[in-house]
């Protein structure tokens, strides 16, 4: 979206809750500052401030008409936090006017809004709508422009903009009475692909997907879900030795089973072939669209209530990444509360097995992140004060030459807060560390959350 245009939206929106019956306004002001001791370069202090806010704006001359605003800004006092040296900046995040109609749980959306139908969750500046039919079916659809997003290098970029010219979308659900709802779903993100572009290009920011969801739950004590995504798309022959990418873009599948009152089983199974996916979302600028690697995990929980005040939770997870390898991670927590919750507390410890990486680059060929963590926590909350401190420390095996000789890593977080009124609420963290990339780390922040809505007819 061009700066211009986003300005023309935000004026145009908050302009509108001059004529609004109900207005709610909520923020978040951030006050940060970090100090790096990185190896190898000067040391740096960062101050970067950030101001969350949003507006909801009620009954806009009808009790069907809502208006949602959401947006951010940030602004350094110091050096550049941010690559680029840019040392201000702000995205408005959502900005669009909602229509509730009386039948049929219908709705309409028109403007900058998320949307999550299936195929994955998309930003898009248009309009979107949805409504329940008969039989159990529901049906909904947005058409409109992707959101963009830059990066840093914005050579590669160059044709983004080209490609990715619109963005629609649509899902068919039906929900039975039973426990069962099954959805189809399509996404075209771009009119050409790449390949068919005046000038050809290498990277394919586009994509064609048809999902397959559904979710299982014909009782209380069990829950299945997930869902199934094709790459539709038409792709550019691979070079002469690389086989052709999968169609498949992805599986993400989780069940949970209860036994009783005081056990529940999960497992979890996700395989994504990074060509054809992109993350699920219009946000490839994030990723890389040449990257044809493919993931695959799997893996369990069992979490056990061992008393009323105390919970036990085992999870192992096997990964698995063509190029880097497989990798384990097993462990358990123990969560405690005490003096009906104003205490919690918790303890965990896990241990992490990596093979050795492939190649990664001529230097160091061969790396291995094998390391044991251990993790405690304690968060109390009395009257109006809260605080909490939470640690970490991880300790890496020998022979890795990513970890500049610091096998172990840890870091510690200390807040306290203080509700000053029922609208507004300050605090403060403080964190100490030291990892890889800065040997020593500290960090400050300060936070202000409030909310606050007028009425009318005199309501505050």
């Amino acid at each position: 979206m061009k700066q211009r245009t986003g300005i023309a939206l935000v004026t145009a929106l908050v302009a509108a809750t001059g004529w609004s019956q109900e207005i709610s306004v909520q923020g978040i002001t951030i006050a940060q500052m970090w100090k790096q001791e990185t190896p190898g370069f000067d040391k740096a202090t960062y101050t970067p401030a950030t101001q969350y806010l949003g507006i909801d704006a009620t009954k806009l001359g009808t009790d069907k008409l809502s208006l949602h605003l959401f947006g951010w800004g940030h602004a350094d006092l110091g050096d550049s936090s941010v690559l680029g040296g840019s040392k201000s900046g702000g995205y408005l995040s959502y900005g669009y006017l909602q229509y509730q109609f009386d039948k049929a749980n219908a709705e309409l959306k028109a403007g900058r809004f998320a949307v999550n139908q299936g195929t994955g969750f998309e930003q898009v500046d248009g309009v979107s709508a949805r409504a329940d039919l008969r039989g159990g079916f529901t049906l909904s659809g947005f058409y409109g422009l992707p959101v963009l997003y830059r990066t840093v290098d914005s050579l590669s970029q160059a044709d983004y903009k080209f490609q990715r010219d619109i963005i629609f979308g649509s899902r068919l659900g039906w929900r039975s009475t039973k426990g069962l709802e099954l959805g189809l779903s399509y996404l075209q993100d771009g009119a050409k692909a790449a390949k068919d572009l005046h000038h050809p290009s290498a990277t394919d920011y586009t994509r064609k997907q048809v999902g397959v969801d559904l979710a299982v739950t014909p009782t209380t004590s069990f829950d299945f879900r997930g869902r199934t995504i094709f790459d539709m798309a038409s792709h550019r022959a691979p070079a002469a030795g690389v086989a052709e990418p999968s169609k498949l873009a992805e599986h993400d599948y989780t069940a949970t089973l209860k036994l009783g009152g005081a056990v529940a089983v999960s497992g979890t199974f996700v395989e994504r072939n990074f060509f054809a996916y992109f993350a699920g979302t219009n946000l490839p600028s994030l990723f890389r669209q040449d990257e044809r690697d493919l993931f695959r995990a799997w893996g369990g929980k069992v979490t056990w209530a061992a008393a009323p005040s105390v919970q036990v939770v085992a999870d192992y997870r096997r990964t698995h990444r063509e190029t880097y390898g497989d990798a384990n991670r097993a462990g358990a927590d123990v969560r405690m509360d005490f003096l009906e919750k104003t205490v919690l507390a918790g303890v965990g410890a896990h241990w992490v097995s990596v093979v050795d990486s492939k190649l990664v680059d001529p230097l160091t060929p061969y790396r291995s992140l094998s390391h044991r963590e251990v993790r405690a926590w304690v968060l109390v909350n009395k009257g109006k004060l809260s605080a909490s401190l939470d640690g970490i420390v991880q300790v890496y095996d020998s022979g890795n030459p990513y970890v500049v000789g610091l096998r172990t890593v840890y870091e510690a977080v200390g807040s306290l807060g203080y509700q000053a009124t029922s609208s507004l609420k300050v605090s403060g963290d403080l964190a100490f560390g030291s990892n890889p990339v800065s040997k020593h780390e500290t960090r400050g922040l300060l936070k202000a959350e409030y909310r606050f809505g007028v009425g009318k007819k005199g309501g505050q």
